[in-house]
């Protein structure tokens, strides 16, 4: 188990659907405890596989005090909706309001294969949407428009590169 370096926007990765998990083996328990231990340092509420380096469909969360995990998960239901501020590891140094569902449930597996379901409003729906999204290649950004949008692209624009 280990903290694992974050990766950021620009490495094809983050933009790369993630494959959906098939060998249920060491490694995978390996990902799992990584995403975990990632996941629960200080300002973090949730981690996709794809941000330390793997691209299988794994992600973690730690929020009001709820730590877990989800393989190969999918948006099962979403209800009324939110705005907020968003931001993400993977896109240090920006934030923006996004809308989300206010109410999000995720199905999936756990190592055992057994079937997992999280359900949350607030901050663990964004934070469920927010996950699954960087699973198939997207980044929180990508839904912005307008004013919002031409702020987030310059202040990254702005930005050193080196991390």
């Amino acid at each position: 188990m280990s903290v694992r370096p974050l990766r950021y926007i620009g490495d094809p990765l983050l933009r790369t659907p993630s494959d959906r998990v098939t060998r249920f083996d060491d490694a995978l328990a390996q990902l799992v405890a990584d995403l975990l231990d990632t996941v629960q340092e200080p300002g973090r509420a949730g981690l996709a596989a794809n941000q330390i380096g793997s691209g299988l469909a794994v992600f973690s969360f730690n929020v009001d005090g709820q730590l877990g995990y989800v393989i190969n998960p999918v948006v099962a239901e979403t209800r009324g909706q939110q705005s907020g501020g968003e931001a993400c590891l993977s896109v240090p140094g920006v934030s923006a309001n996004r809308t989300r569902a206010a109410y999000a449930v995720v199905t999936g597996v756990d190592l055992d294969q057994q079937p997992v379901t999280v359900a949350g409003d607030g901050e663990l729906a964004r934070c469920l949407q927010h996950e699954t999204d960087h699973l198939r290649g997207e980044l929180y950004i990508d839904a912005l428009t307008g004013e919002e949008r031409r702020e987030v692209m310059r202040a990254l624009r702005e930005q050193p590169l080196a991390r």
